[in-house]
């Protein structure tokens, strides 16, 4: 019978489930990359094995060699391949956490651990700018669940009072959900507060991570790391297709954490894996990321920043933006039609500014999203700032 290794301070409830899967006999795990005739994949046509040769061939891993372009089926069925714990291993190790496990989106990945965790006797605490992908997974959860003003860790108190007036049932686990950079606000929690407020009243915080990695902490570990408080949280979001230019996702955490996951989070279980092509690119993303070249991108891209605020400051637009304490700027317009006016304006002026509109953000909070990034020069950070000053009086409601 296989075994399941629990950590200290797991969640009963969830090594409860664990434990019956067991009893039972229905434990899932997640088995070696097999070798024996494939009876088992949904590869039908055997292009994943064998394609006809192509320009676009992806180089054949001299390590599995058996699959070259697709993972063939879930990672419990046969797409379990090798590069999936080479790279999970690596991932685990960069972030100071002990399991990865990795998802095929970040979407996939907020959406099945807040669908399967949260308990129907467990309450959700979030913040009411959280990402959409939080957001639905939230929706997923049998868990009561309430927000509490952005970034605030008053409000959070002031809702657990309300809600635990007499103490909290003993059969209640509270998550807090925040993120570590909000992607739309561009704004950055006070997470000492947060964490503080787990410790006291026994709360498992889930910190998305997303636009965090490479951006901020050390060498663009994220917000946690530049706390030193890895092991504070319940659980890590991070994603590679922002800063690490890939594509996917993993949940940090402990192992019972990982071994619930491959057992009840249904985007995991029934989702064909990736196919080894993208998890070498993931771990090379990481290995560029900790080489000397990857983290002058990263001092690259806080004098960006840095840049950003002095030209924003210099033309007075200071007060008109919010965001930038990572690299995600807004500037705040108002109403969907001024928006997209001018972002089309910027657009013809050369500049590819995305607006954000509504129903993603509140009525009335529409704005640009400015990105900045490593590469963007001095000269392009003046030219998009200065065209947009120009613009703004005509478009922006005071």
């Amino acid at each position: 019978m296989p075994y399941i290794c629990f950590m200290a301070g797991f969640p009963e409830k969830l090594r409860a489930k664990l434990s019956q899967r067991q009893q039972d006999d229905m434990l899932r795990e997640l088995q070696p990359d097999s070798r024996g005739i494939d009876f088992s994949s949904n590869d039908y046509l055997g292009f994943a094995l064998d394609f006809p040769e192509s320009p676009h061939n992806i180089p054949g891993d001299s390590n599995n060699a058996r699959i070259t372009r697709g993972s063939t089926s879930s990672r419990l069925i046969r797409g379990n391949h090798g590069e999936y714990p080479r790279t999970e291993a690596a991932i685990a190790s960069f972030h100071n956490a002990d399991a990865a496990l990795v998802f095929n989106s970040g979407y996939s990945a907020n959406l099945g651990l807040l669908a399967s965790v949260p308990q129907r006797t467990d309450f959700i605490l979030y913040d009411a700018q959280i990402h959409a992908s939080l957001r639905d997974g939230i929706r997923l959860s049998p868990a009561k669940s309430y927000s509490f003003r952005h970034n605030d860790p008053e409000h959070l108190k002031e809702r657990y009072k309300q809600l635990f007036p007499e103490g909290r049932p003993p059969e209640s686990e509270v998550y807090l959900i925040t993120e570590s950079l909000f992607s739309m606000s561009g704004t950055v929690p006070d997470l000492g507060r947060f964490f503080n407020f787990c410790q006291e009243e026994d709360c498992r915080l889930i910190l998305d991570e997303a636009h965090a990695i490479g951006v901020l902490g050390p060498q663009g570990k994220g917000l946690a790391a530049a706390m030193e408080r890895e092991e504070a949280c319940f659980a890590r979001v991070v994603t590679f297709g922002k800063a690490l230019g890939s594509h996917g996702a993993a949940i940090l955490g402990s192992e019972s954490l990982r071994q619930y996951l491959i057992n009840f989070c249904r985007p995991l279980i029934y989702t064909t894996a990736l196919p080894p092509a993208s998890l070498i690119a993931i771990r090379e993303a990481y290995e560029l990321l900790a080489s000397d070249t990857g983290q002058e991108r990263v001092r690259q891209l806080r004098t960006a920043i840095d840049r950003f605020h002095h030209e924003a400051g210099a033309l007075g637009l200071q007060d008109q933006f919010g965001g930038g304490q990572g690299a995600v700027f807004n500037f705040r317009v108002g109403g969907n039609t001024p928006t997209k006016a001018l972002s089309k304006q910027l657009a013809a002026a050369g500049y590819d500014v995305r607006p954000i509109l509504s129903p993603t953000v509140p009525e009335g909070e529409e704005c640009l999203r400015f990105c900045v990034h490593s590469f963007n020069s001095p000269e392009e950070i003046q030219g998009v700032l200065t065209t947009l000053y120009s613009l703004s009086d005509t478009y922006v409601r005071n």
